[in-house]
């Protein structure tokens, strides 16, 4: 969003003064406190926008010129067949690597949400979960939790991940990366979520921006996401 449409948007307060329904038996210090706080919210929506505006308008982002490859569910692929015809590509980096007998829980929690709106997104772009088990071994827990539509790879060299700042000598770390496809076929790196570190004091490590439902569900609960509690892989 342009600095001179954000001036020619309504006040925060005003839209929030409009917006706000009274709940019955409201007290009118809730109803003040509520108009408050649906100002700020207003006005973080409109600072998401800018940010997407300012992540959409990156200059053109590195050339990828190594040859990754994956192994699927069909065999080996390279990094370009993962665009499946579209024009970008989102992926993601999952901490099971076959030291693990579980997945990553928070790992998990994610690719569940992101799993429910595959089909949804594929529609736009291209996705892929990469690991560094077997593929096999990827799509038994994906059938374990009822994922569908997502695809899985398995990186065999492990290049990709260490490349993309996931998969380290102690230990393998979450990576979401969006690649785009020019027309000539040139695969250039367009945004990666850094998440390792973009934590504040006393706060678990979390995504700048927060994607996650999970949390966002969260956090509009009295007790907020708390800090002595993660989800789990198995629920009984």
């Amino acid at each position: 969003m342009a600095d001179a449409d954000v001036k020619l948007l309504a006040p925060a307060a005003e839209l929030a003064e409009k917006a706000h329904h009274p709940y019955p038996g409201e007290s009118a210090d809730y109803a003040e406190a509520r108009k408050k706080l649906l100002a700020e919210e207003i006005e973080l929506r409109r600072h998401l926008e800018r940010v997407a505006a300012q992540r959409r308008a990156l200059p053109p982002g590195p050339v990828v010129a190594k040859d990754y490859r994956f192994r699927g569910k069909d065999g080996e692929v390279a990094l370009a067949d993962l665009f499946e015809g579209h024009d970008a590509l989102v992926t993601y980096c999952w901490m099971f690597g076959p030291e693990r007998a579980r997945p990553c829980p928070m790992c998990t929690q994610f690719l569940g949400a992101l799993a429910a709106n595959a089909l949804d997104l594929r529609q736009k772009v291209a996705l892929a979960v990469i690991a560094r088990s077997p593929v096999e071994r990827l799509y038994d827990f994906a059938k374990e939790r009822g994922w569908r539509g997502l695809p899985l790879y398995s990186d065999v060299s492990e290049a990709f991940g260490r490349d993309h700042n996931a998969w380290h000598d102690d230990g393998d770390w979450p990576s979401y990366d969006v690649f785009t496809r020019d027309a000539d076929g040139t695969i250039r790196h367009f945004w990666g979520s850094e998440l390792g570190g973009t934590q504040d004091p006393g706060q678990d490590p979390r995504g700048a921006p927060e994607m996650s439902p999970l949390w966002n569900v969260l956090d509009t609960i009295p007790a907020g996401r708390g800090t002595d509690w993660y989800p789990s892989v198995d629920y009984s």
